[in-house]
């Protein structure tokens, strides 16, 4: 059975829209937590577009399950990073311009600031994971600076135009989510996954934990946010 780790970035970007104080992203993740997600994500962006600081600091004390700080490697949050002590940290590529995370991390072409940046938070205590595509020499290279898990980029695969690449993108995942098994990382698996094309991904027995946001919230916005998360874990679990 598969886990779901629920990205709330979205009840914070409805907050921003009318830049007032509501809705809560720290009520959102203890219904998501009720409702059975096994970890609450939030990226806290440089330009903070909508998760903030104070959002971070106050889902440490109120999340029971797990938090997972999406971030860019630069210093300005790993220091935030070791001050707050997030439970994990998964570093993604970041553009001002993007309006959301577009590609995996190009860790072979980026691996020695990487590497600094991942043994900055180990030594803190956080458990790393990087963001990136279904590529092997991606995944070798993510074992090479010494990363706990990896993060295999879905967006491919649920943007694909027809059922062939669909097909085709699903098993580069499968194939990665096997050899990084075998390079000894935690897989983990998201972007752009949503109620219609989820279940084949949950499939794949290699894969940890998958992590979701934007479907949930758009759903929640018509059934309510613990239906919009029990449903996604029936069909995970199906």
């Amino acid at each position: 059975m598969g886990s779901l780790m629920v990205n709330i970035d979205h009840v914070a970007t409805l907050r921003e829209a009318r830049g007032i104080n509501y809705p809560e992203p720290v009520y959102a993740a203890g219904i998501a937590e009720m409702a059975g997600a096994s970890g609450i994500i939030v990226h806290l962006r440089e330009d903070r577009r909508h998760i903030k600081d104070r959002d971070v600091r106050l889902l440490r004390e109120v999340v029971r399950t797990k938090l997972n700080l999406e971030m860019a490697a630069t210093p300005e949050m790993v220091q935030i990073a070791t001050n707050i002590k997030p439970d994990m940290v998964t570093l993604v590529p970041e553009k001002r311009q993007e309006l959301t995370t577009e590609g995996g991390l190009d860790v072979v072409g980026q691996s020695g600031k990487l590497r600094k940046t991942v043994e900055s938070l180990r030594s803190a205590g956080i458990f790393v994971s990087l963001f990136i595509d279904p590529s092997e020499e991606q995944l070798v290279a993510s074992q090479k600076i010494h990363a706990d898990m990896i993060e295999i980029h879905t967006g491919t695969y649920s943007d694909a135009v027809n059922e062939k690449v669909k097909e085709e993108e699903l098993k580069k995942i499968a194939r990665s989510a096997m050899r990084a098994k075998e390079l000894g990382l935690g897989v983990n698996a998201g972007h752009g996954l949503h109620y219609h094309n989820v279940k084949e991904v949950a499939a794949i027995r290699e894969i940890d934990e998958l992590s979701i946001g934007h479907s949930i919230i758009a759903r929640a916005v018509f059934v309510g946010l613990d239906m919009a998360v029990r449903s996604m874990i029936e069909l995970i679990n199906q």
